[in-house]
């Protein structure tokens, strides 16, 4: 493990780190285990990414935990997610103040219970003033849903005469989204092979770096997320330019 980190570059590292966590659910059925199962398991994978994240000097790490669809599951699923939630914020909180880990979240809050919200509320109050980390938990969260709520916050704006049309730019639109205080996202990782976005940082990852692994949730531990961030360093990031011209910058 320490060979493997040795080899990442540490100045290099991408400053925004997103990931779609998938795959608990299968994990938990190659088991012939309840989903649930996978679900609780792949607690130990969060941790041990956060962890890396911090290792490696990243930033900002944002986990897509609940999805405005994930409602739709089982009530039975839902009540354990929302219930490991609680429970996990808990038992973290001690481990986020010792690491300097900063906690914030994206997403309809309102939708979660109330004791999800209660214990979300006094972490976010407790690490507020953290600096090496800021973790980022999407939580009944949809891109779809923050656009449309974008574009109807700068129009009662425009109706109000607070902002002229002629004002809105890419700017204007990031200071309205969700992740208003956060940096765009450079490297999204998604685990369990299936090769999609499903609904998350639609905006956010305009120009970030792709990365899917077969590897399903509960079996992503440091190694695979440095494995991840090996390969991130040996792309070349263009965002439009030519090959010759970021040459040129990089001189």
């Amino acid at each position: 493990m320490k060979a493997l980190e040795t080899k990442i570059l540490k100045n290099k590292v991408p400053n925004h780190v997103a990931i779609i966590m998938d795959g608990n659910g299968r994990w938990a059925k190659l088991k012939n285990k309840p989903r649930v199962f996978g679900h609780k398991n792949g607690v130990n994978s969060v941790r041990e990414t956060i962890e890396g994240c911090r290792e490696l000097g990243i930033k900002y790490l944002t986990l897509y935990a609940f999805s405005t669809e994930n409602w739709n599951r089982p009530k039975l699923e839902v009540k354990t997610l929302m219930s490991l939630l609680v429970s996990s914020l808990k038992k973290e909180l001690k481990s986020l103040l010792e690491n300097n880990i900063k906690l914030i979240t994206i997403g309809n809050l309102n939708d979660l219970p109330k004791s999800a919200r209660k214990e979300l509320t006094e972490v976010i109050e407790k690490t507020k003033n953290n600096t090496a980390l800021t973790l980022t938990l999407a939580l009944s969260y949809g891109s779809r849903d923050e656009i449309v709520n974008v574009i109807k916050n700068i129009s009662k704006k425009v109706v109000n005469n607070e902002l002229q049309i002629e004002e809105i730019n890419e700017n204007i639109i990031n200071n309205h989204l969700y992740t208003f205080s956060l940096p765009d996202v450079d490297f999204l990782i998604r685990t369990s092979g299936e090769k999609r976005i499903s609904n998350f940082l639609l905006w956010q990852i305009a120009y970030a770096e792709l990365y899917f692994t077969n590897t399903l949730w509960p079996d992503f531990k440091k190694e695979n997320l440095f494995n991840a961030i090996l390969e991130y360093q040996n792309r070349e990031r263009r965002f439009g330019k030519t090959s010759e011209q970021i040459e040129k910058i990089n001189e």
